[in-house]
């Protein structure tokens, strides 16, 4: 009776909160992995200096090429499928596909996480193939549930929606930072080592409970007479809707990039993403090292490490508020105004100087916090180019995964430029190198370097200053990048609603011609 109860309950969930509850499991494991996978084989399984560059290279290419190649190897049936007997795939049997994937691969996700907190190889050898193993199953649960939030709705008020769930269990998630530092002690792993095998349990459980209930869901969905809303805008109630039933032959790779290159709101929007990758890992890697050269006289290692655990807390929560302002006036609006209140607050603390204590915690708090949660927003804006890429290329589906893979192809290298060229433009302003100071990393450190100790009296001054223009300056470089790239995008306003209106269509269309059939 107690089970009966309790499968109906979950049954009844709303299609956007077992969506968003994905976001859960994969934020549980990823903020942990962020934190403490650096200090870990730096201070823990103590990596030498080539192994660890080396690693990062080669994490770097397959970093940038698993997105694209995993989305083309998911997608390219959906660009023209050969049908057979007449019949295609259809949009449902599209979002079944992405939900059986991300049931297979969340629980290897999980799997994999673990991997990092025992010591099973050499430690060159162990990171390589631990952060390629990783972020391989990291890229495929991403493509997946984001080609979902395309694919289950299609207006942007249903979107945002699901967004909003995405938020607040990405918020939930990132509680796993706080319960970490209780576990963490790089003498004695044994403890932390529990904590991860519990986390990653969870984690790999909940990917089962939630596919299966979304699996639930869409068959329920077909069958009752009256869908949800999320389904009915997504085409997955009532008849199968064939896709490609008039496509002979199939895309290349190479004439899918050629559609690509003629995409101009994707390439100005890759332009500004790559610009905003930038900032974010940035700010990520950097973070510590600023609180420990700006602020460290002023506030504890304990604050230190409170206000590092909010700052990936925070951005989610900013989305809550930020969400419902995107359903009433545009992402692209949203959007366009956290820019410029990032260049704003970055030339008035250029204005205000290093000595203004208050203004510059507030500055470094908030300044990752909004590059994080416009970040979050993109997500949005990706779904909008993967409707225009259907229209204007006249798609029979929406290659969702794929149009996410690409993005990332372009947007990544970011993530391995932020440290490289912060590192350098550090030591050719103050001559100070990261990598010649002994390894002292402060609990919970994200930044993929071993922090350096605090420098002697003479040189601080020089240290400091050459981190507060850092911190306020390319902020103000990636605002202005951003303005001008985001202003020739174009798709928002009237050209949005007539590709919304023409997909709309596209899909009455097809149901009407099966129900003639």
């Amino acid at each position: 009776m107690g089970l009966g109860w309790l499968q109906a309950w979950l049954l009844g969930l709303p299609t956007a909160v077992v969506y968003g509850s994905l976001a859960l499991f994969t934020s549980i494991l990823h903020n942990v992995f962020l934190l403490y996978y650096v200090d870990t084989f730096v201070s823990v399984y103590k990596i030498n200096k080539t192994a660890f560059w080396v690693g990062e290279t080669v994490f770097l290419l397959w970093n940038s090429l698993n997105d694209p190649l995993f989305g083309w190897l998911s997608d390219r049936q959906f660009l023209s499928s050969q049908p057979r007997s007449g019949a295609g795939l259809s949009s449902r049997a599209v979002v079944l596909a992405r939900v059986r994937a991300l049931s297979w691969h969340g629980p290897l996700l999980a799997l994999s996480f673990l991997a990092f907190w025992v010591p099973w190889a050499p430690a060159g050898l162990q990171f390589l193939l631990c952060l390629c193993l990783y972020d391989g199953f990291l890229t495929l649960v991403d493509l997946h549930h984001h080609a979902l939030l395309a694919d289950l709705a299609l207006s942007a008020h249903d979107r945002t929606h699901l967004n909003f769930c995405c938020s607040l269990f990405s918020a939930a998630g990132s509680l796993s930072v706080f319960a970490s530092y209780a576990f963490w002690n790089k003498e004695d792993f044994s403890s932390f080592r529990a904590f991860c095998v519990t986390v990653a349990a969870g984690s790999g459980l909940g990917f089962l409970g939630a596919t299966q209930l979304l699996r639930r869901r869409l068959q329920v969905a077909r069958r009752e007479p009256g869908c949800s809303a999320l389904a009915v805008d997504g085409g997955l109630c009532g008849e199968e809707l064939p896709v490609g039933s008039e496509e002979v032959g199939s895309i290349t790779l190479g004439q899918y990039l050629r559609q690509l290159a003629r995409h101009r709101n994707f390439l100005w929007f890759v332009g500004m993403d790559l610009v905003q990758v930038f900032h974010c890992h940035f700010n990520s890697n950097f973070f510590p090292l600023f609180l420990e050269h700006l602020l460290s006289d002023h506030i504890s290692l304990s604050t230190g490490s409170i206000l590092l655990g909010i700052s990936y807390v925070a951005p989610h929560l900013n989305n809550l508020y930020f969400l419902p302002l995107c359903r009433r006036w545009g992402v692209y609006t949203v959007v366009r105004g956290l820019f410029l209140l990032k260049l704003g607050l970055s030339l008035l603390m250029l204005l205000a100087g290093p000595d203004h204590l208050g203004l510059l915690c507030i500055f470094i708090a908030s300044n990752r916090v909004f590059t994080e949660g416009t970040c979050k927003l993109l997500t949005l804006v990706v779904t909008d180019l993967v409707d225009e890429d259907l229209v204007l290329n006249h798609r029979k589906q929406a290659a969702s995964a794929l149009l996410f893979g690409m993005v990332a192809l372009v947007t990544k290298p970011g993530q391995t430029f932020a440290p490289l060229l912060g590192t350098w433009l550090l030591c050719f302003y103050t001559g100070h190198d990261l990598f010649q100071q002994p390894p002292m990393t402060p609990v919970g450190s994200a930044q993929p370097w071993p922090e350096p100790p605090a420098p002697a009296p003479a040189q601080a001054p020089t240290i400091r200053q050459g981190c507060f223009y850092l911190l306020v300056l390319v902020p103000i470089t990636c605002a202005l990048l951003q303005l001008f790239t985001w202003s020739q995008f174009t798709l928002h306003g009237r050209r949005l609603h007539i590709v919304k209106a023409q997909r709309q269509n596209l899909l009455q269309a097809q149901t009407l011609d099966i129900k003639m059939v």
